[in-house]
């Protein structure tokens, strides 16, 4: 994946290439691992055809009968799922003019991983829609599984990666309105920094607890910068430090405040882990420096309970 290159992200096309590359990539990881038969579940045998790929002959029936058959597969049954992406100042962060797939800011990394989810939903004839919030509902689309729907929602995504948003995150409110839009049954994926200026931990999963409502799947993805925001690696010079959604700024040695930074940092992610764990909502941390294959095995994980 490192190696794809998308030199203008500003352009959809490029969007859909970039999602269709990772999830070929992915999906050719995955035969070679024991989760053969991904997306279909076998139906019944058909002989084989003279020049057809040989992929899904039963050799093991071939053994009895000394014929060729091929094992037929029927599509899963669909599923609607909805995304959600946190779209406030500290999105933004580490702030750069350019996000490529080789330096990810958390907004970046969560749009690409929206168009891949999309591109897998896509190709499992899944429904999709997607909310998009700061300090207020910026955009909502319901469910839907057509190609002009999908377009329409890239085309969305792609204007989240042109268009920087300065505003705060009201993370509770926007959560408890976007629960009472989605009714039926839905796989829900939310990608959130968990920054906010007032956090209060019981309001915020009192928020979650509303997204599980109608036996929605709730999958967190907590993206963050692991250099910085959790290792808080940093060089020991002088530096002023800001908060982007709040503008409040401190100078200070990275290394004076290193060692209990990370302690607390270390404590607020098992605190929200075993959160999750309390209400069943599938917490995932996903360091954007680290690819999309932690998003995407959560989505195959999720997709084989809810079926």
């Amino acid at each position: 994946m490192s190696e794809i290159n998308v030199k203008h992200i500003g352009e959809l096309q490029n969007l859909e290439l970039m999602a269709r590359q990772v999830v070929e990539g992915f999906i050719t990881g995955m035969h070679k691992s024991p989760f053969h038969g991904f997306s279909v579940e076998f139906a019944e045998h058909r002989m084989y055809n003279k020049g057809e790929s040989t992929r899904h002959i039963d050799w093991k029936l071939y053994a009895k009968t000394k014929k060729l058959y091929v094992k037929r597969y029927e599509e899963e049954t669909n599923l609607r799922c909805h995304i959600i992406i946190d779209n406030s100042a500290s999105m933004y962060y580490p702030v750069m003019d350019r996000p490529s797939l080789q330096q990810l800011n958390k907004i970046s990394f969560s749009v690409y991983a929206t168009a891949v989810l999309m591109e897998i939903l896509k190709r499992q004839r899944d429904a999709v829609g997607l909310s998009v919030y700061s300090s207020q509902s910026n955009f909502y689309a319901p469910a839907k599984g057509s190609d002009r729907h999908r377009r329409m929602l890239l085309s969305y995504l792609d204007e989240v990666l042109r268009v920087k948003i300065s505003e705060t995150t009201n993370t509770y409110k926007v959560l408890h309105q976007i629960a009472e839009k989605v009714h039926k049954r839905s796989l829900l994926f939310l990608f959130t920094d968990m920054f906010q200026t007032d956090m209060d931990q019981e309001a915020l999963f009192e928020a979650l607890r509303h997204l599980k409502y109608n036996k929605h799947e709730l999958v967190l993805f907590h993206t963050y910068d692991g250099k910085h925001e959790l290792d808080f690696d940093f060089d020991n010079t002088p530096k002023k430090f800001m908060d982007v959604e709040t503008g409040e700024e401190i100078n200070l040695y990275a290394d004076t405040v290193k060692e209990n930074y990370k302690k607390m940092m270390e404590e607020q992610f098992k605190t929200l882990k075993l959160k999750c764990m309390q209400y069943k909502i599938d917490y995932v941390p996903v360091d954007i420096n680290k690819g999309f294959e932690k998003v995407l095995m959560a989505y195959l994980k999720r997709r084989k309970i809810f079926l």
